[in-house]
């Protein structure tokens, strides 16, 4: 029967969790599971936060990130102000 999952079978599936993606990995792969739970859950129940969502990058990460930056359009006949304190 499928339904009878018992702790036998959990443990092994969890071995076998741990052989594919390392110890290394699971924590990583728990923090992504748990964040896709609870955007599943959210969009059930209709909570949406419109927040952009801040997440940790590595070190060995950070050349991989793309960075998108807005500018402001300057006023030509305004003189600028400057943040150095003179």
């Amino acid at each position: 029967m499928p339904g009878n999952i018992g702790p036998f079978e959990i443990a092994v599936v969890l071995v076998i969790v741990l052989i594919i993606f390392g110890p290394k990995r699971l924590p990583e792969l728990g923090q992504s599971l748990g964040r896709s739970i609870r955007e599943f859950k959210g969009s059930i129940s209709g909570d949406h936060d419109d927040k952009p969502v801040v997440t940790e990058i590595d070190e060995g990460e950070k050349d991989k990130v793309e960075t998108t930056v807005t500018a402001t359009p300057v006023d030509p006949d305004k003189p600028r102000e400057t943040s150095a304190g003179s």
